[in-house]
């Protein structure tokens, strides 16, 4: 049985709806706070999970969210966020949320127990070998998210569960197990709150170091961006300045030889003879700059 602190009373819940408005928000900001460091004691599973994550789309496989209400939109911000900010290809990632696109209008609470639409997400999105879906609840007991997890697996992919209860049954189908423990809600069982912050603190933590597996971020930078909008695009001509010592304008001439490729465009910087030869040089480094630029250096001196 999952030891349900999140379902439990916060210490200073007892007067809160008598406290003074400044002092309920103290208390708000302060749990959100206590929440937030929950995340330090996962920091090793979440290493674990961003590796496997990263094996799976190295290998050509998808990345797949599965979770309910708050959880889901924890997930679907993340989700949608890796197409722009890393370059992941949209057909490489899955959203599977409890009410489907209803839930953006309503996020009623019966889908989160409808576990044949589990089952039919999971199945209509084809996840299996060399996938791998990652399911989130914060009582960890969530219908929905426990079935997707579950065929997720029976159907071969990698799974990663992040629950906020030890002891949670969707830990019992993960490959890796994330568990955030987080204290009571201060307004119990309200889990868009504390649980909802540390499942996006960990998220965002999960993506981040999976894209810098697949070679998306350099010194900071997230060189595999797409650069749809006039900000990214601004974005990919100070990032290409940065990184080569160029001008801007030199660096927007780059980036047009290059079809919009920052990385192309720092290693015809760094003397690629051309675009083609940088994406060549960046296939065999897996992507990474670093070593791609280390490639060109040495074959200079040669």
């Amino acid at each position: 049985m999952a030891e349900t602190r999140t379902e439990a009373l916060h210490q200073n819940a007892e007067g809160l709806d008598v406290q003074a408005p400044a002092a309920i928000l103290s208390f708000l900001a302060n749990a959100q706070i206590e929440a937030a460091k929950a995340v330090h004691g996962a920091i090793p599973a979440i290493a674990e999970a961003a590796e496997l994550i990263a094996r799976q789309l190295k290998s050509g496989g998808r990345l797949a969210y599965a979770a309910a209400g708050s959880s889901g939109l924890m997930a679907v911000a993340d989700a949608l966020e890796l197409p722009g900010t890393f370059g992941i290809a949209r057909d490489r990632i899955a959203i599977l949320i409890a009410g489907g696109d209803e839930a953006f209008r309503t996020l009623a609470g019966g889908p989160e127990d409808d576990t044949e639409e589990a089952a039919a997400a999971v199945a209509n999105a084809n996840i299996g070998k060399g996938d791998c879906l990652i399911a989130i609840s914060a009582s960890g007991s969530t219908p929905y998210a426990v079935q997707a997890i579950g065929d997720a697996r029976r159907r071969g992919a990698a799974t990663v569960a992040i629950a906020n209860n030890k002891g949670a049954p969707l830990f019992e189908q993960a490959d890796v197990a994330i568990l955030l423990e987080t204290p009571p809600e201060l307004i119990a069982g309200s889990t868009r709150m504390g649980a909802g912050t540390a499942q996006k603190i960990a998220l965002n933590m999960l993506s981040t170091l999976t894209a810098i597996h697949l070679g998306h971020v350099h010194d900071g930078y997230m060189v595999n961006l797409t650069a749809d909008n006039i900000k990214l695009r601004d974005r990919a001509v100070r990032m290409v300045s940065a990184i080569t010592g160029r001008s801007r304008d030199e660096a927007a001439r780059l980036l047009e030889e290059s079809g919009g490729v920052v990385k192309t465009a720092i290693l015809l910087a760094a003397g690629a003879a051309n675009a083609d030869a940088a994406e060549k040089i960046l296939e065999g480094t897996g992507q990474k700059l670093r070593p791609a630029l280390s490639a060109i250096e040495g074959s200079k001196r040669r």
